[in-house]
């Protein structure tokens, strides 16, 4: 049986319970594109580990705009890098 190997994302950015994961792949041009995925990171008292959920409630709204941000400001930095590197 063949195992999946998962991909690591380039970065992460984590306040509190909620994370942003900025993915990059590159497109058949030799392009770097950036892709970000969003959770909110809970652990439930009968359960064991962690668990994720792309909900969030009003509580986490601010916190959520300001890793979306975080992430649009890491993903400028690894754009002009990869000019700069071109």
């Amino acid at each position: 049986m063949t195992q999946k190997v998962k991909t690591k994302p380039t970065h992460e950015i984590r306040i509190g319970t909620v994370k942003a994961a900025i993915w990059s792949r590159t497109n058949e041009h030799g392009r770097t594109r950036y892709d970000v995925t969003v959770c909110r990171i809970f652990k439930r008292k009968d359960e064991k580990g962690w668990q994720y959920t792309d909900s969030f409630g009003v509580e986490e709204l601010l916190t959520l705009a300001k890793v979306v941000d975080l992430a649009h400001s890491r993903i400028a930095e690894l754009s002009q890098s990869n000019v700069k590197a071109a």
